[in-house]
């Protein structure tokens, strides 16, 4: 038997202002920053916060004048993934108001809601470099591609699936479980699509996008962070549920999550994108839910990739960026390490 989640209400005036649980617990709903439960908290905000940015802040001129050059399997490319990536981020924004719905903590409760607004801030940007860049016909067409391109569709599915079951019934197991489906989205499922747009900005080509693609970059290891402290949150608070059963659907599930992740990069990079190997993308991809498995606290599913093999994508992931558009500069040579994925390179 699992344990119902019960909605947060709007104002509960005779219960504390710190809250006595992230989830089913009781608080007045009123958020006072110097007295929360959870002290990471207020730490992710003020770097949530930080972060902050919006697609108007890019200069696309760039980028406009490059496309017409790329070539046929480029611009293929290019297009589809944008797709693929607006398709996803339209299901994060409704997806963490859903799950906002149970946290009956305001600090975690105020987290989702910035997370939700930096997916609206996602999607927008790909709007903005589809406008940039292709006539609005064509921008119509890209983001209906989650329809008519099979492979993307399973993808996309195997994550709606997943949530589907929490939006349908809200208990604590569904959330745990829709919570490894959102590591995945937000974890795996971008990340063959952030190696083609870093791969394009390392031999100079639609470098705009690509600084784009590292701020949402950026957000989403963020993002990841979060879902994985509320999903450790509720196993310290509901321990019955670290079970093996929960094990084995977390490394399964990783394991099938994986194998969508790259039969959608064989049909989207494969050998026809110079600069990038389909067995190097094959083996990242695995290697990255290694990673997430292993923040979510469980085993590795694939023993065998323990190494990141595109080594000189570290330049374009863990780099604290702030503002500055560092894809203009030439030297690779030197990265700082990011907290978020625990500088993991080799596991």
């Amino acid at each position: 038997m699992t344990h119902s989640l019960n909605a947060r209400p709007i104002m509960d005036a005779s219960a504390p202002n710190r809250s006595t649980s992230i989830i089913n617990g009781r608080s007045s709903n009123v958020l006072n920053w110097d007295d929360v439960s959870y002290p990471w908290a207020y730490a992710k905000y003020k770097k949530m916060l930080s972060n902050f940015w919006t697609p108007f802040e890019i200069n696309m001129s760039g980028d406009i004048k490059q496309f017409p050059e790329l070539s046929g399997d480029e611009q293929e490319a290019f297009l589809k993934i944008i797709g693929l990536l607006a398709l996803l981020d339209s299901i994060q924004t409704d997806y963490a108001g859903k799950v906002a719905e149970y946290i009956t903590d305001s600090s975690i409760n105020a987290l989702m809601i910035m997370l939700a607004q930096q997916e609206v801030i996602h999607n927008h940007s790909y709007s903005y470099v589809l406008s940039s860049i292709v006539p609005k016909h064509v921008q119509d067409e890209v983001f209906e591609y989650w329809r008519s391109e099979p492979t993307l569709r399973k993808r996309n599915e195997f994550v709606t699936n997943g949530y589907q079951a929490f939006a349908e019934e809200a208990n604590v197991l569904n959330l745990l479980k829709s919570i490894v489906y959102d590591v995945i989205l937000e974890g795996l499922f971008f990340y063959s699509g952030f190696a083609y747009f870093y791969n394009l900005a390392r031999n100079q080509k639609m470098v705009a996008t690509s600084t784009m693609i590292n701020y949402i970059n950026r957000d989403e290891q963020i993002h990841v962070d979060l879902f994985v402290k509320i999903f450790k949150e509720i196993l310290r608070e509901y321990p019955e549920y670290h079970t093996a059963e929960l094990e084995a659907f977390v490394q399964e599930t990783f394991k099938e999550a994986a194998s969508l992740e790259i039969e959608w990069g064989r049909t989207i990079i494969g050998n026809k994108i110079d600069g990038i190997h389909m067995q190097d993308v094959e083996d990242y991809i695995k290697f990255y839910a290694n990673v997430r498995c292993n923040q979510l606290g469980f085993d590795r599913p694939f023993e065998a990739n323990r190494t990141n093999p595109l080594k000189w994508i570290k330049a374009y992931e863990e780099v604290d960026l702030g503002k500055s558009d560092f894809f203009e500069q030439k030297s690779r040579q030197y990265t700082k390490v990011n907290s978020i994925d625990n500088g993991f390179d080799d596991l």
